[in-house]
């Protein structure tokens, strides 16, 4: 009884779990070079992604598209990108836990 109680519940749950786990975007690479797969950056200077704001992300990404953030690297490297690829990405790095923050 037990177990087809937990089995059930899995199966209820997992719509939900997987409905806020966003699938990693094929255009990740080229952003994971600076800004890593996690959005946890390793390079000095380079923001770290994870756990930003969505509509924050989203917006900085299309600012960078269409030159109102006038950063040439990240105008190269998002331009080529659609709206639904830009969306991807910010949901990505949006859903990703961010670093700790550390203590002095």
């Amino acid at each position: 009884m037990r177990t087809s109680l937990i089995a059930a519940l899995c199966l209820v749950a997992a719509p939900a779990l997987c409905a806020q786990t966003p699938v990693q975007p094929t255009r990740l690479g080229l952003c994971a070079a600076c800004h890593g797969n996690t959005g946890h950056a390793a390079m000095p200077g380079v923001p770290n992604l994870a756990g930003q704001r969505l509509d924050y992300l989203r917006d900085a990404l299309k600012q960078y598209r269409d030159g109102r953030r006038n950063v040439p690297v990240m105008r190269a490297a998002i331009g080529p990108v659609s709206a639904a690829e830009l969306d991807m990405l910010a949901r990505w790095y949006s859903a990703q836990p961010p670093q700790p923050q550390a203590h002095p």
